[in-house]
């Protein structure tokens, strides 16, 4: 029933989510936010709201533009439950503004496979991942992945490998020019987060142990299938989920860097994993076990919600 809801690209089902995220992020907001909820809160919030939803839409965008999914809204449905893993990242503006400017980042890089326009598109990617790393520190490591998708599509061409390091200059310059504008405090808080802690004994309570143990386990379930069928993917497709999966390998590595660890950091991981559990799903050809799979996300994924009370 799930899938057969989902399986069309209908404006109801955009709307349908679009009206679980508002709730489910109000919810947290009146009763993961320790702190209170003030009025003055409202702004910034709507906001955050704002951007993980339109999260949602760009991830689906890059599914659909670039032929890795049929006319379904499954990938639209799973952005939300991943988002949902971990509800504290509501709270954390820093990472889901710097995820977002990742997102549009990854957006170019995939694209950049038609080979049209391609040093406007490793420019345009250099810049989000910088400015993204403003926010998120550690999110700078995706540029690996603009050099990788340089490797596998246009390295012939020098100038393709200079273009990420004038993009570097172009937002340093920017930044320091608003510092000294501003607030010249804003280079010694930036730097400041350039720390790091390969410590993984973080959890502080067996409630977030229990979450990312079972987002860890549905996460390596999508990637494992996706491992063994590849080689089967359409030509077009291949580069495509190769770049996928850097894309999350990175966020895997960001996460164990991170100098303050908390489940919040896999965000990184969500928008690829979506379009990968989209792709399985589709690739099922039997109705139960669709219906079995999708089902076990979203009991995993509200559990994971409603467990995060109790941190």
């Amino acid at each position: 029933m799930i899938t057969t809801i989902f399986k069309k690209s209908s404006p109801i089902n955009y709307a349908l989510v679009g009206i679980l995220m508002f709730l489910f992020f109000s919810l947290s907001q009146f009763t993961l936010n320790t702190s209170g909820f003030k009025v003055f809160q409202i702004l910034p919030k709507t906001l955050v709201l704002i951007l993980l939803i339109a999260t949602i839409i760009v991830t689906n965008f890059i599914t659909k533009k670039n032929s890795l999914s049929k006319d379904n809204t499954y990938t639209v449905l799973f952005s939300f439950l991943f988002l949902i893993f971990f509800p504290n990242l509501f709270n954390d503006p820093n990472l889901v503004f710097a995820n977002f400017l990742i997102i549009l980042a990854m957006r170019r890089l995939i694209s950049l496979q038609s080979l049209k326009f391609p040093k406007e598109k490793i420019f345009d990617a250099s810049l989000f991942i910088f400015f993204a790393s403003l926010f998120y520190f550690w999110s700078i490591l995706f540029i690996i992945l603009v050099f990788a998708t340089i490797i596998l599509h246009v390295s012939r061409d020098y100038r393709n490998w200079v273009i990420p390091f004038i993009a570097f200059f172009a937002v340093s310059i920017v930044f320091i020019f608003f510092a000294l504008l501003v607030d010249e405090t804003l280079i010694n808080q930036f730097l400041l987060k350039i720390d790091f802690c390969l410590e993984i004994n973080y959890f502080k309570s067996i409630y977030q142990n229990i979450s990312f143990s079972l987002f860890v386990t549905t996460a390596l379930f999508f990637m494992v299938t996706l491992f063994l069928t590849l080689s089967d993917k359409p030509l077009i497709q291949n580069s495509s989920f190769k770049k996928l999966i850097i894309w999350i390998f990175i966020g895997l590595i960001i996460f164990i860097v991170a100098p303050y660890k908390n489940n919040e950091v896999l965000i990184f991981t969500f928008a690829p994993l979506a379009i990968i559990a989209t792709s399985f799903l589709e690739s099922i050809q039997v109705k139960w076990q669709q219906e079995l799979t999708l089902a076990l996300v979203i009991i995993c994924s509200f559990f994971c919600f409603f467990l995060s009370y109790k941190t």
